[in-house]
């Protein structure tokens, strides 16, 4: 982190959605214009949208609000709580510590330089833009209890949006949120442990709040803003207090209750419900009506043979 911490006094400084000459901006850092130039270069690098006027110096669109453990931790209990600003994998830091997390634990990024979705794939994340969180779970009942997971992850963070006034965010099976048919955000649950023993597992989310078009162009499907879908957009800290609550409780109901009391839940959320979809399972491809998830978490699709259920996770769901 050493070697970040000029860039991100740098950004600190940016923060207030003001002008700042180079050389002021050097002067309060401790170093030359020149290399205010160079650090500012390696920002845009990072998805930082700094512009520069002539004559009036740097500056970031509007003012950025920067994570914050104390204002985070002053809105919700957590038993460990880290924001990393620059990190590889917020899902990698929680993973290389399983065997110290206290249950709950979160790690919150700022940027994640190496961040990764499902099945290997990048995960884009852009400094300051949207919300990386990463949270350790326990679960004493083992590995076979932790299959659907992903939903019950995706149904509170959707109930987390709604509670901040977002309207119309849904769930899309098993580990995404839509918001008009686009995606709003990324789950990623990893897990370890052997037969017999208690599982560990970190939960890794990707949020979009105001990812900047420029940098949102190397995805490669409908993606869209948590900022589209409220009329007044939360916090930063205010919603990574909200996301950590909300997981914290249903993590709970989930081990008392199981999947069965997220059907409904689900259900109510599921952005494909009851209508035509494509499930691609490697080089298969099987096409239905979505009617929901059942008590297991398998999506239920039905076809001119009936509702079966399918689960599994090389399985992927594609509106027709």
């Amino acid at each position: 982190m050493k070697e970040h911490a000029t860039r991100l006094a740098l950004i600190a400084k940016l923060a207030d959605g003001q002008f700042h000459s180079g050389e002021a901006l050097g002067e309060a850092l401790g170093i030359s214009r020149a290399a205010v130039s160079k650090h500012i270069k390696v920002l845009r690098s990072w998805g930082v949208d700094i512009f520069r006027l002539q004559g009036k110096g740097y500056s970031l669109p509007a003012k950025l609000e920067l994570l914050d453990c104390d204002k985070i931790l002053a809105q919700v209990k957590c038993p460990s709580l880290e924001v990393i600003p620059v990190i590889d994998s917020t899902n990698q830091y929680l993973l290389e510590r399983v065997a110290t997390l206290p249950k709950g634990a979160c790690c919150l990024a700022e940027y994640q330089q190496a961040g990764r979705g499902r099945r290997g794939r990048q995960w884009l994340s852009p400094f300051g833009s949207n919300l990386y969180l990463s949270m350790y779970w326990r679960l004493d009942a083992g590995i076979a209890a932790a299959m659907g997971l992903s939903l019950v992850v995706g149904v509170a963070i959707a109930e987390a949006l709604e509670s901040l006034g977002a309207e119309g965010i849904k769930v899309k099976w098993p580990n995404d949120l839509y918001y008009q048919d686009r995606k709003l955000a990324g789950i990623l649950v990893e897990l370890s442990g052997q037969a017999g023993e208690a599982a560990h597992l970190v939960i890794g989310m990707g949020l979009n709040i105001a990812m900047p078009e420029a940098e949102g162009e190397a995805i490669e499907q409908s993606w869209t803003n948590l900022s589209e879908a409220c009329d007044s957009l939360p916090e930063r800290n205010e919603l990574a207090a909200a996301l950590i609550n909300q997981l914290h409780s249903a993590l709970n109901d989930y081990e008392e209750s199981g999947m069965e009391g997220f059907t409904s839940r689900w259900n109510r959320l599921d952005n494909f419900l009851d209508r035509p979809v494509k499930l691609l399972m490697g080089n298969r491809v099987v096409e239905g009506i979505a009617r929901g998830i059942n008590s297991q978490g398998a999506l239920l699709l039905e076809t001119e043979q009936g509702i079966s259920p399918y689960l599994g996770g090389e399985i992927s769901l594609r509106g027709c």
